[in-house]
């Protein structure tokens, strides 16, 4: 290596110091998902990235989705699976499935990468320690001045976070990875919305920021140009024209939810470029779209 090229390196590491030094102490959540999770070198960039995180003083807490793996395993197992508006109809043979892949293959598999690379992950799902408390979510048809709820089975939505079991294993230097499917107040499971739930945690956790893991460069307008920063005035236009939409709809509700409840910055980024959380976290310009308060 020429000199040229360490003198680069060396202003790269420059460049990072003050958001380092910025965000040490910080909680940082990440929604993992889309095509990192499936593209092996991309799985092991994002296992590097958090492990580095850890190392320098932040505290990285992964929130993982799943639906295509989920897919793929209920196929196998001659299941058909069903949407309704972009979720999951999740009856009791689903959720058997969801907490299969969710829960047990997935989250041990980003829990043994993770501490592959140096770090110390322990996974988690939302039942333990009653992590995500959830009740039955319903849809709702229209029609006319009557609406009629839709019965998706198994899904739920979030009603409290117990953030105290992260926090533990944070103040312990543990990297929590969490697979987002929650419990009801007789024990019943409940499938999460990845986004979303990831969104509640670091709302919980008042996190420095979160971070979503998608298969785009990020928000893009009309002309497919990536939107770098946005509000939730402009958000508010660009769902009315149609702009943000299908499932991105639930990134951006989870970040100004979450920025609502004392979040300080969300991000929504390409997890399909390599170490993208670092070049969102850790250089001047990003590769994404932020949302703020």
């Amino acid at each position: 290596m020429d000199i040229g090229n360490r003198i680069q390196q060396a202003n790269i590491l420059v460049e990072a110091l003050p958001y380092i030094r910025k965000f040490a102490g910080k909680t940082i959540v990440v929604k993992y998902g889309g095509h990192a999770m499936t593209d092996e070198t991309l799985r092991q960039s994002f296992a590097r990235d958090i492990v580095l995180l850890r190392y320098v003083g932040m505290h990285p807490v992964v929130v993982h989705g799943g639906g295509p793996q989920i897919g793929e395993t209920m196929q196998r197992l001659g299941l058909q699976p069903q949407f309704v508006e972009g979720l999951r109809v999740t009856d009791a043979e689903t959720m058997d499935v969801v907490e299969m892949v969710l829960g047990g293959k997935l989250n041990k598999a980003i829990v043994a990468m993770i501490n592959l690379h140096g770090g110390q992950a322990v996974g988690l799902s939302g039942k333990d320690a009653n992590l995500i408390t959830a009740t039955k979510k319903y849809l709702y048809r229209q029609t006319g001045d009557t609406a009629t709820p839709i019965d998706i089975g198994q899904v739920g939505e979030v009603t409290a976070i117990n953030h105290s079991i992260i926090q533990v294993l944070e103040a312990n230097g543990f990297i929590p990875v969490i697979s987002p499917t929650g419990v009801g107040e007789n024990g019943e499971s409940y499938n999460i919305n990845a986004d979303t739930a990831a969104g509640d945690i670091a709302a919980a956790l008042k996190a420095e920021k979160l971070l979503f893991l998608t298969d785009v460069a990020g928000i893009l307008d009309r002309d497919k140009k990536l939107l770098s920063t946005l509000d939730s005035t402009t958000i508010a236009c660009l769902k009315r024209d149609g702009v943000i939409d299908g499932g991105m709809l639930p990134k951006v509700d989870a970040c100004l939810k979450s920025l609502a409840h004392g979040v300080v910055k969300t991000h929504i980024i390409d997890g399909r470029v390599p170490h993208a959380v670092l070049l969102e976290l850790f250089t001047d310009r990003g590769i994404g779209t932020e949302i703020l308060r």
